[in-house]
């Protein structure tokens, strides 16, 4: 029995009240707000079209046909809405149900067939990934995982942006001022090795640029590294070989990173490959006068009648646009993939790049142009004010990483409470505390929303922090381990205790919070729902003898178990893992 049952039960009974057939979507039942007492609410507005008659009489002529249901225990009326208590009975079978059910909240892939493309990630080749990519991999791994539970076949996909003139920034300054020198040589990760050089790029362009005090001329360095980029995209034998081994040190390095991150790509795409792509796909639809070129021979397409701008496509000399790439790109992974959705994980600076691209791509008549989603983040910040990576005050992904499993190492050494932890215990609980501290405080932010992240703050045991839940699920696993072998009960034997009550209708809550994740694509909803299942769990452990012997205690047993599971399953899914002891 779910939630469900009763909704469609609703249904009939007001179809039979008026009758007529009233359409599916009319029966809108939504979760109480908090600010009033029910579980769940009825809006009556849509039905004063078959009552003929005013709210309150609509509202009362339901009620008097729903309160003889077993299910509901009482009601009450707030202007144009019908709150529900649900019964206890009805809450016990709610609550078998989802004890009993294998997978809960979760959708066998049998059950949907939609394949889902998620493309996160997007680093480029001339710089380690850095805190701003951490938010775009823990939201783009997270909604990838939340769609494989709502029965998706989910693909998650990267473009690697390894041309251009930034690169090639990074190859000249290795050319001319690295002396041989390698990561190896060095004993540092490559994707950081190269990013020291793009640095050291644009602090010598700098340099050059004071030292001619004249802005109309272009600097040497910066003419350099655009006849590198002309040689490049000409294949220049020596060209292509120092960007193959460049690029190789940047993807050792990102792999390590991605390691740390548990993220694994199912594929990878290539803006060397797409970007070819992409020009020959503007060049068919020039020639039937989609796009146009202008006096300069460069390639536009006019979006003026969508309330967008003009777009270059093709630069007068043929060289390519990331608009260029993202079209080739696109074509390539339909091919590839025949995708029923594909969603572009990236920050929102990019909100009016995205519109372009979906306008362009239906202007092409892709009919799966309007499966195309954007998912929009807010930027990251520190205390210490925003990152730019030419400057160098970009926080490398691996160094946070670090830091966060040694804050979490520090806390858990200096603590009495760990004693009976080997060494290498300690280390392998100092990594997933450390790893969650990070990632659940970037997923608990609205993803729309910018963050100002601060790592002391996101390592609390107390609030709404990582460490605090994976605390309440091992608080729970010392609890079951006391009892291993009760058997499930979904009864109370007297009448149901408010916190039980609470935390049975947060149970049911799940499978409806995940379905919200995805049709919003924000995993902070999930996020929440953890913390404020674990809160009231331990509200219950504080106030309500779970061991005690009673004819309650597998009722309450029964109830812990369930909730460890919640959670755990909850977090997996934002990608945290959760200590079986602490």
């Amino acid at each position: 029995m779910t939630i469900d049952f009763l909704n469609k039960k609703i249904e009939k009974s007001i179809n039979d009240l008026y009758n007529v057939d009233i359409p599916s979507n009319f029966c809108q039942i939504i979760k109480t707000k908090s600010d009033f007492e029910g579980d769940f609410t009825l809006i009556i507005f849509p039905f004063l079209s078959f009552s003929k008659t005013d709210l309150l009489t609509t509202a009362n002529e339901i009620a008097n046909i729903l309160k003889d249901f077993d299910e509901i225990d009482s009601f009450n009326i707030v202007k144009g809405f019908l709150n529900l208590n649900l019964s206890d009975g009805f809450l016990s079978n709610l609550f078998k149900t989802a004890v009993e059910s294998k997978n809960y909240g979760f959708l066998s892939s049998k059950s949907n067939s939609e394949t889902t493309l998620v493309e996160f990630s997007s680093p480029n080749t001339n710089k380690p990934l850095h805190l701003g990519h951490i938010r775009n991999n823990l939201i783009g791994f997270a909604i990838s995982n939340i769609f494989k539970a709502c029965g998706h076949n989910v693909k998650m996909v990267q473009v690697i942006n390894d041309r251009g003139i930034h690169i090639c920034k990074s190859m000249l300054a290795w050319l001319k001022y690295g002396n041989g020198k390698t990561p190896a040589s060095e004993k540092v990760k490559g994707d950081f090795f190269v990013g020291q050089y793009y640095i050291l790029f644009e602090k010598k362009l700098k340099e050059e640029i004071n030292k001619i005090g004249d802005k109309n001329i272009i600097p040497n360095i910066l003419i350099e590294a655009q006849e590198m980029l002309v040689k490049w995209e000409n294949k220049d034998p020596k060209i292509i070989k120092l960007w193959n081994m460049m690029n190789n040190w940047v993807y050792e390095g990102m792999d390590i990173t991605y390691k740390k991150l548990g993220i694994v790509f199912d594929k990878n795409y290539y803006e060397s490959d797409t970007y070819l792509d992409g020009k020959r796909i503007v060049n068919e639809f020039l020639d039937k006068n989609i796009f146009f070129s202008k006096e300069d021979n460069s390639v536009w397409v006019d979006l003026s009648k969508y309330n967008l701008d003009e777009k270059l496509l093709l630069r007068s000399d043929g060289t390519a646009v990331y608009m260029t790439q993202d079209i080739g790109t696109a074509f390539s992974r339909y091919k590839d993939f025949n995708f029923d959705n594909m969603i572009y994980v990236t920050g929102n600076e990019q909100n009016y790049h995205f519109q372009t691209l979906f306008k362009i791509l239906e202007k092409l008549s892709c009919q799966w142009a309007k499966k195309c989603f954007h998912l929009s983040y807010g930027m990251v910040d520190l205390p210490t004010g925003k990152m730019k990576s030419r400057e160098g005050t970009v926080v490398d992904a691996d160094d946070l990483i670090d830091k966060m499993r040694n804050e979490s190492f520090n806390l858990i050494k200096k603590s009495n409470k760990f004693d009976d932890f080997n060494d290498e215990e300690i280390k392998d609980l100092s990594n997933i505390v450390g790893d969650g501290a990070l990632k659940y405080f970037i997923l608990k932010v609205d993803s729309k929303k910018s963050i100002m992240f601060n790592p002391e703050d996101s390592i609390d045991f107390n609030g709404n922090t990582a460490p605090f839940i994976q605390y309440t699920y091992a608080r729970i696993n010392s609890v079951l381990s006391k009892k291993k072998d009760f058997k499930n009960c979904y009864n109370s034997f007297e009448e149901m205790g408010s916190v039980e009550k609470a935390l049975i209708k947060i149970i049911i809550e799940f499978p409806n919070c995940i379905k919200q994740c995805k049709e919003s694509l924000n995993p902070a909803f999930l996020a929440n729902y953890i913390y404020h299942l674990a809160k009231t769990y331990n509200k219950f452990y504080q106030k309500v003898p779970i061991l005690d012997g009673s004819r309650n205690e597998n009722f309450r047993l029964t109830i812990s178990k369930k909730v460890s599971l919640v959670i755990k399953n909850g977090m997996r899914l934002l990608g945290i893992d959760v200590p079986n002891r602490m």
